[in-house]
Order: structure tokens, then C-alpha cells, then sequence
């Protein structure tokens, strides 16, 4: 009972700003003029528009590689694509209320001006480094819509930007509780005895290579935060978890090449490093700290966005649990389909990107998307070549 108490508290913390932070996204979602993303990134002034534009959007650090990447496929630089994957995993609209919530607004501006100084760096960096010019990027047309078009694709945005994330948000909230009822006050004041920069080595190595998402891994922070550890390594944890991954290292070093790969992972190990020293040092973990003990109330509209935060969570693990099912059910070949060969795909969240692009395509009545093997079903009176384009247009290479 305690546990589900301390699971309960963190829900009606966390829920309110993430389902705000996820209205916000949707909003500028719709609001954004078509392919912004993909456009005039290109030079130092483009490094400086792709940082400015990733910063607040909501993308985790395996949903912004086809974004990223997509960048350069269009025609930007890479320094223009490294500032884009060094900033945008690292906060976004939701990460910055959540932050706030769970460690003070010190913290969370802190975290921001963060996210943003260590993509301007990268891309600065390679883009010094990098010899020819970028192709010019392709014109892309607008795509179809109105204003009665505007609320169903807030909502859909918005619930993709949940269902992309929910999983890490149950470990986040299951753990974060766990370390308030299991973790002894002060357990992890200990790192402190290393200072600062040793506490930080220390979530380094845990955060760098493993998939950590910024709003998520908040209330796990949060949690480390009230037991003793640095909020400086606190920091580090939510820079360079989120900024980077063996599937991005993979990715980018694929895309860009060693050069690129190394500016990339040094910044964010400099960056994440030198700057939760800077926290510690000019702002202290008195601050983070004070805001983890402060007792948040249960409101009203606290109580309700936890409740709507569990619906939504069944809702996604009831859609996960059916394409499990379906997946190991005997195969059922569908009439008139043809089958597309995807490079790019690396987790199932890419799966639903493709999986949405297609069924939004004119004429296609049934799709079937999988990881293993990579690869789209799809059935319908529809020419191959719009599929290809649906898929490319969702940021992934139709073979």
C-alpha cells in the first residue's frame, strides 16, 4: 500500500504538466508552417534555427533520429543535423514543465539554456569542420488540411508524443517511488564525498549509452535528488541520457561519419560535465532539493490529469498487447498487397510512424508494419509510389 501511495503521489505530480507540455506541442504543431523542420537549415545561422526549433519540441532520443536525419537528407548541413540531435532529445515543451514541477524553475531554466549551448557547440563545431556545402534541399508541398483538420491532428500529435513515451513513463513513475519508499535518506549523499564531478562521472556512465527519455527520467532524478545525490549529477543524467544512445551513436555515425560522431559524443560528455559543475557551483542542489521536499497537494485538476494519464496509459498497453497477440498469430496474407522494405526503423515507435503515414495514404485499406523483419503490408487500390512517398515523407527509405 505504501508503494501504490508513493506511485499515486508521483502520478498527481507529474500528470498535469506533462498532459499541459503535450498541448503545447500539439499546438505548435499545427500552428508551424509545413516541413519548418526540414527547411533553411543551413550554415551557422542554420545550426542556430535547428537548435532554437528543437529545443521545445517533445521528441525522445530515438524519435529524433529520422527528424534529424531527415534534415540532412533534405539538404542541410551537418552541422545544422548535429545541433538538431545534441539539443532537441535533452528538453521540449513537456520536459520543461515536468522539470519545473519536480525540480524547481532554477533547475529547469538551467536545463534548458543546457540543452540549447551544447547543440549550438556541436553544430558550430562540425559545421567548422566540414568541408563542401549542402545540396539544396528539396521543395515540399503542402499538405492538405483546414481548419476543421486542426483539432484531430492536435489530438493526434499529441497522443502519438504519449504512446511513444509511455512505457519509460511507467518506469519512471515505478522507480522514482520505489527510491522514495526503499532508498534510506541520504544513502546517496556518499557520491557527494567525490564532489561534484565525480558524482557526475558516475550517472555518465550510466545515462551515455542507454535510452532515457527527458520528461520521463524526470521523477527518477527528482527521486536521486531527495536521497543525497548532486543536483549537478542529477543534471548530467538528464543531458546525456536523453542526448544520446547506442542506437543514435549508430545512427549518426552512419549518416555523418567518425568526424561527426566524435563532436557529437564530446560535447555531450564535456558539455553535460562542465555544466553540472556550473549548476552545482553558481546555483547548488539546496535549490533542487528544496523543490523535490516541497508537498505538492493532491487538486482537483492534479487528481484528474492522473486519471486520464492511466486511461491513456491501459489505452496504449491494451494497442501494445494486441500487436503482440497479432504477431505471433499464424500470418494472413491480405488481397492486392504489396510488400515495402524499410531501412531506418529502430523501435516500434517508428513502426506506429510509418504504420500512420500509411494509413493515411488514399486508397490503402489495411497495413501491416513490423520491426523484424523491417518491412510494410499493405493492401488497397493505391500506387507503389505513393507508399514510398508516404514512408519517406515519415522520415524513413523505402527500398
Amino acid at each position: 500500500m505504501v508503494m501504490l501511495a508513493a506511485v499515486w503521489q508521483v502520478l498527481v505530480q507529474l500528470a498535469p504538466w506533462l498532459l499541459l507540455g503535450t498541448v503545447i506541442a500539439a499546438v505548435l504543431h499545427v500552428l508551424l508552417p509545413r516541413d519548418l523542420i526540414r527547411r533553411q537549415f543551413r550554415g551557422y545561422a542554420g545550426v542556430a534555427k535547428a537548435v532554437l526549433l528543437g529545443v521545445p519540441m517533445p521528441l525522445c532520443s530515438c524519435g529524433v533520429i529520422p527528424a534529424g536525419l531527415g534534415l540532412k537528407k533534405d539538404g542541410a548541413s551537418d552541422g545544422a543535423a548535429v545541433g538538431f540531435l545534441v539539443s532537441t532529445p535533452q528538453t521540449g515543451v513537456d520536459s520543461i514543465l515536468v522539470s519545473a514541477s519536480f525540480l524547481g524553475w532554477p533547475f529547469a531554466l538551467f536545463k534548458v539554456a543546457s540543452a540549447a549551448l551544447t547543440g549550438l557547440v556541436a553544430g558550430f563545431w562540425v559545421e567548422a569542420s566540414s568541408r563542401g556545402a549542402a545540396a539544396e534541399p528539396a521543395a515540399v508541398a503542402e499538405a492538405p488540411g483546414g481548419p476543421r483538420a486542426l483539432p484531430l491532428e492536435m489530438w493526434s500529435h499529441g497522443i502519438d508524443i504519449l504512446r511513444s513515451i509511455w512505457r519509460w513513463l511507467v518506469f519512471g513513475v515505478v522507480v522514482s517511488a520505489a527510491i522514495e519508499v526503499l532508498v534510506p535518506d541520504q544513502a546517496l549523499a556518499a557520491l557527494g564525498r567525490f564532489g561534484s564531478l565525480g558524482a557526475g562521472v558516475a550517472a555518465l556512465a550510466v545515462s551515455l549509452p542507454l535510452y532515457v527519455c527527458a520528461t520521463a527520467s524526470v521523477p527518477i532524478a527528482a527521486a536521486l535528488v531527495g536521497a543525497g545525490m548532486p543536483a549537478g549529477a542529477a543534471l548530467v543524467f538528464l543531458m546525456a541520457g536523453p542526448a544520446s544512445n547506442v542506437a543514435t551513436i549508430g545512427a549518426v555515425y552512419r549518416a555523418l561519419g567518425k568526424k561527426a560522431l566524435a563532436i557529437y559524443l564530446a560535447t555531450i560528455v564535456a558539455g553535460s560535465l562542465g555544466l553540472g559543475v556550473l549548476f552545482d557551483g553558481v546555483i547548488g542542489s539546496a535549490a533542487a532539493r528544496a523543490a523535490v521536499a516541497h508537498e505538492h497537494g493532491a487538486a482537483w485538476w492534479g487528481v484528474a490529469s492522473a486519471a486520464a494519464l492511466l486511461a491513456l496509459t491501459a489505452w496504449f498497453a491494451v494497442e501494445d498487447l494486441r500487436r503482440l497477440v497479432k504477431r505471433y498469430l499464424p500470418e494472413v496474407t491480405m488481397p492486392d498487397s504489396r510488400e515495402i522494405t524499410i531501412e531506418g526503423m529502430m523501435c516500434e515507435n517508428c513502426v506506429r510512424h510509418v504504420e500512420t503515414a500509411l494509413r493515411e495514404t488514399e486508397g490503402v485499406t489495411a497495413v501491416e508494419v513490423t520491426l523484424e523483419p523491417a518491412r510494410a503490408v499493405v493492401s488497397g487500390a493505391v500506387e507503389e509510389w505513393r507508399l514510398r512517398e508516404a514512408i519517406a515523407g515519415a522520415g524513413y527509405t523505402p527500398v
